[in-house]
């Protein structure tokens, strides 16, 4: 019998809770919340060059694949040498790609380290620390970028629920710092490290709270002139298709960014009274707001500065985000990179798309989520796409002319 063909993987279906007064800190007062979301799945596609070549980036930029045949490439980091390590969350493996002839394409795939749910990469002083759910490793990278054996810093981070992707970033400080999402969609912790940007020692002798009410802020980066740090929160779902809008928060330390009882700009969240006892009002002037907003559900999932000199100047001061691709909203959102505009202060001013064109809304279809977004050292972007397993090389091509002499007026 032939086969049946492939339908295209499309859900739609809406989700209806009406919560009783009593559950998840609800306050007595309280109506019945509704939950409500929509279920839409883009049929996935394979990156082939007929339509890696429909990728858009703004003129004098290229895009190009760095790697591929990488099964499910998440986390990226690049050694000064230009060696580049990814993670493999499912295999829970470390690979290293090396593009020996500089030619912008890596030739060498090495698989260095495998640690079940291996997933957050940080490089600093000749080692690779890597993060796993509840581990923290350390291995030496070797001469010739082989890893020594690892040693395990700490083996009892917060558990994962829902969110178990820690990922790992040293600040201009000189320390690392991990992300530790949520356990749920929205609840009341029982552990205070979930829910947080934690502090590492690099000698496993302890770790602290930086900044809380944090759903899930996987990506976060230090503004490298204001040594500003910034980040991504995924937003709560099940609120409908706009809402929890994505947040874009400055991080500060000892602060808190409401989760889960305020949500976006200041919106209390019905379902989770604050613990403290405060009233929404008085628990929202306790913490910090969003600094801007971006669609709901496009789950942003790295952030990093444009410091490569390659960029023209005006994107060196300026955030790069992979937005992964929402899974549960009516139009999907997301499957792109945008850029975050900041001002002369170093102040975020707003979001606009940067790289496109893995979605498809008009077939409904993708063949592409953005995932992991790292400078390299000859000042490219490397992205990671853990849907079709390629690694994406951003560079500016362009050659800027000196403009033109203005001819005076005769008389």
């Amino acid at each position: 019998m032939p086969q049946p063909t492939a339908a295209p993987l499309l859900l739609a279906a809406t989700l209806l809770l009406a919560l009783p007064a009593v559950a998840q800190n609800v306050p007595p007062e309280a109506t019945p919340f509704k939950m409500t979301g929509n279920i839409y799945l883009p049929k996935k596609l394979p990156a082939t060059p007929e339509r890696l070549a429909t990728l858009k980036v703004p003129a004098g930029f290229s895009i190009r694949p760095y790697a591929e045949g990488l099964d499910m490439p998440r986390m990226l980091a690049v050694a000064p040498n230009g060696d580049v390590y990814v993670s493999n969350r499912v295999k829970g493996t470390v690979t290293l790609l090396r593009d020996a002839d500089h030619d912008g394409k890596a030739e060498v795939q090495r698989q260095v380290l495998q640690k079940p749910h291996a997933h957050g990469l940080a490089l600093k002083d000749g080692k690779l620390y890597v993060a796993a759910v509840r581990e923290l490793y350390v291995a030496d990278v070797k001469a010739d970028g082989t890893l020594g054996e690892p040693k395990t810093l700490y083996k009892d981070l917060p558990d994962a629920g829902q969110h178990a992707n820690r990922t790992l970033r040293f600040g201009p400080d000189g320390q690392l710092y991990l992300s530790v999402g949520s356990t749920c969609n929205a609840c009341d912790e029982d552990n205070p490290e979930n829910a947080t940007l934690l502090q590492i020692k690099t000698d496993g002798s302890g770790r602290t709270v930086y900044a809380r009410g944090l759903r899930n802020t996987i990506g976060f980066d230090w503004h490298p002139t204001t040594g500003q740090l910034f980040g991504m929160d995924h937003g709560i779902d099940w609120l409908g298709d706009e809402d929890q809008r994505e947040e874009l928060n400055q991080l500060r330390q000892g602060a808190h960014y409401g989760w889960p009882s305020i949500i976006a700009d200041g919106k209390p969240y019905p379902a989770n009274k604050p613990k403290s006892g405060d009233s929404y009002e008085q628990f929202d002037a306790k913490c910090v707001r969003p600094s801007l907003l971006y669609e709901a559900h496009s789950a942003p999932l790295a952030l990093s500065f444009g410091r490569g000199t390659s960029f023209p100047t005006e994107y060196q001061q300026d955030a790069f985000v992979t937005m992964h691709g929402s899974w549960n909203r009516a139009q999907p959102s997301g499957y792109k990179i945008v850029r975050v505009r900041f001002n002369a202060q170093g102040q975020p001013e707003r979001f606009e798309d940067f790289a496109t064109g893995w979605l498809n809304p008009a077939d409904k279809t993708e063949f592409g989520r953005p995932c992991a977004l790292v400078p390299a050292p000859d000042g490219s972007l490397l992205v990671s796409d853990d849907d079709n397993g390629v690694i994406y090389r951003i560079s500016y091509t362009a050659t800027r002319q000196a403009p033109l002499p203005v001819k005076k007026a005769k008389g």
